[in-house]
């Protein structure tokens, strides 16, 4: 069943009031949202793909938390949250929230690069609909 999105002002506000936020510089949010737009036509080129209708997602609860233990763990890093949504979706629905808070950006963009490459290759499970 889909879920309903959370606030990310409310989230920068716990994440500035959290243990270890005095060591953050920098912090940067990643919001997925279902797209019209094929993944085969935008990754692969393929021209004749329908348009997406809407997606089935779901996720991996211990894979999840092991990316995001693993996120946590990485150089300079001091927080780190995710949400994923579940259930059938519509383009324009959120998929994912993820937010990473550290000491500079290189390590920040970095850790959000990685977890988020983590989330999408190997602990979700899409199914686009058309």
């Amino acid at each position: 069943m889909k879920k309903e999105s959370p606030s990310m002002d409310a989230w920068l506000r716990e994440a500035k009031a959290a243990p270890g936020a005095e060591n953050c510089g920098m912090y940067l949010t990643h919001n997925g949202t279902v797209r019209r737009t094929a993944k085969a036509k935008v990754r692969l080129g393929a021209e004749d793909t329908a348009p997406v209708a809407g997606m089935r997602f779901g996720y991996d609860r211990e894979k999840t938390a092991a990316a995001i233990e693993s996120a946590r763990q990485m150089a300079g890093i001091y927080y780190v949250r995710v949400w994923l949504n579940e259930g059938e979706l519509l383009p324009g629905d959120d998929i994912m929230f993820v937010l990473i808070g550290g000491d500079i950006r290189p390590h920040v963009v970095d850790a959000l690069q990685a977890l988020v490459g983590t989330l999408k290759n190997e602990c979700v499970i899409e199914e686009e609909l058309f």
